[in-house]
């Protein structure tokens, strides 16, 4: 094996460079492992969220190819998934629950990250969030489970009711996870609002019993008219834009939840009525990122065949191909997951190349 390696590089939004990095040299107690496949992220397209230059992508599946001295639970040849971020327990943060807010969480990570031909996983990460893939979930399978992890630690914080009726706001893929889990929490109607006709017939493929398009039709009324009279249960607004999240509360039911399901920008401001905030008594949540408990219920349900994860990549990428899988990204038009092949496609995928 070479001592270099390629690497998607993101220099900007419109600036992702293929260049020959070294391969990371791992130490007592870490992995090394050859990435097979690394889906793209939507947060990458926030250049506020980000710091340039950086190794693209944090969503990807391995095998190992190198065992550090004292591992003992993993071999070379293992296929596995590790969590970009991992937290810890022996803070105040974590002993509350809040393992994604202690800064230590967003210290640890990848080294140089997805996009990429190989990476090093420290110890922590053994420790706290990674995990042997069982045959039943595939490498494009094993992609969606960070993003799909937070999904459904958002959805631990929605207060879902049996029958309760759910609205999410932005059909995007993250919006598409909120659909297709929401039932999973109990969820009865499942309500998906996007302002791309092409999106909303994909959420109902994933699990949406009704879609409102507000380009074209009044999303108050037609949530009242879908309802009984009744506005959402619980609202999840992924459109990172105070026009969304003030749709969103508007289709709010009084006593529900609004969860935050993606951050606007620094000091973007949103101004609410004091008076309805009191007495609409709407619960409003957030959760940024997920844990390793959230990896783990999440990698159970994929093993158990209750989530179409595969179904959810819509492109595949040669990493020579990434500024071009970037640019659909950031488009964000008719593409859902977007998974970039770091060793090159393979071959019983490359008929759905681009498609």
């Amino acid at each position: 094996m070479s001592n270099m390696m390629k690497a998607a590089i993101q220099y900007a939004i419109d600036d992702i460079r293929i260049e020959e990095r070294p391969v990371p040299e791992i130490g007592p107690g870490e992995l090394l492992l050859k990435t097979r496949a690394c889906g793209l992220c939507g947060g990458e397209t926030m250049a506020w969220y980000k710091t340039e230059p950086k190794v693209l992508g944090h969503e990807p599946s391995g095998e190992v190819v190198e065992v550090g001295a004292g591992v003992t639970d993993y071999k070379i040849g293992d296929r596995v998934f590790v969590n970009h971020h991992v937290g810890r327990v022996d803070s105040h943060l974590s002993r509350r629950g809040h393992f994604t807010r202690d800064p230590f969480y967003k210290t640890m990570k990848l080294d140089p990250g997805g996009v990429c031909e190989y990476f090093r996983v420290t110890a922590q990460h053994l420790a706290m969030d990674t995990h042997k893939l069982p045959d039943s979930i595939s490498d494009e399978a094993a992609v969606t489970i960070e993003p799909w992890a937070c999904v459904l630690s958002g959805l631990k914080r929605c207060m879902i009711q049996p029958g309760d009726t759910v609205a999410v706001v932005g059909a995007g893929f993250m919006g598409q996870g909120f659909v297709h889990l929401a039932p999973l929490f109990g969820a009865g109607k499942v309500v998906a609002l996007d302002f791309s006709d092409w999106r909303l017939e994909k959420a109902k493929f994933f699990g949406a019993t009704h879609t409102i398009n507000p380009k074209t039709e009044d999303a108050v009324e037609a949530m009242r008219a879908l309802n009984n009279g009744r506005l959402a249960d619980t609202v999840i607004v992924i459109a990172p834009f105070p026009s969304a999240w003030d749709q969103a509360l508007a289709l709010t039911e009084v006593g529900g939840c609004l969860h935050l399901g993606a951050p606007m920008p620094p000091d973007t401001d949103w101004v609410q009525s004091g008076h309805k905030a009191y007495f609409d008594q709407i619960t409003i949540t957030s959760r940024y990122s997920s844990d390793h408990t959230d990896t783990y219920s999440y990698i159970r349900l994929l093993e158990a065949g209750r989530i179409k994860a595969e179904e959810a990549i819509s492109h595949r990428f040669d990493i020579n191909d990434s500024a071009e899988a970037f640019k659909m990204l950031v488009e964000a038009e008719k593409s859902l997951k977007i998974v970039v092949y770091p060793h090159g496609i393979p071959d019983s995928k490359k008929d759905q190349a681009h498609a």
